[in-house]
């Protein structure tokens, strides 16, 4: 049997609230949240916690995506690198800095919204649909 989750674009306004919602949907049973992680979000995904248990058949609903796929766009990618730059400590700086070359040049960069994508698309047990219609 098919478990069916939905993520609602409308309350998707930047990261933050991006992994609200996921928290929302898939940690609500939990008594702990998922950080602000594209790799806490891989691992949600995998099914070992939360309310995905193990490989099991998932569709997951992303309503409004359109609105989702602005707000998670390239402005919200440039600033996310722009902030992780000024801590070299913490982060591959050379890295960043080429991921935000090749995005700012339209190169292939990828925008946090491509890259979430990418991460549900690598867990084959999830069949992501979309709702395009945007809505305020």
């Amino acid at each position: 049997m098919t478990k069916t989750f939905t993520l609602d674009g409308n309350k998707i306004t930047d990261i933050a609230s991006f992994y609200d919602e996921v928290n929302h949907v898939f940690m609500s049973e939990e008594d702990w949240d998922i950080g602000q992680s594209l790799d806490a979000l891989n691992d949600l995904f995998y099914g070992s916690f939360g309310a995905i248990k193990g490989r099991e058949k998932i569709k997951l609903i992303w309503t409004n995506v359109e609105q989702s796929k602005q707000r998670l766009g390239m402005e919200t990618t440039r600033n996310l690198y722009q902030e992780k730059l000024k801590q070299p400590e913490l982060f591959n700086i050379t890295l960043i800095k080429k991921n935000l070359a090749d995005l700012e040049a339209g190169e292939g960069g990828l925008t946090y919204f491509d890259i979430v994508l990418e991460i549900v698309a690598n867990h084959t047990n999830i069949e992501l649909v979309f709702d395009w219609k945007f809505s305020v």
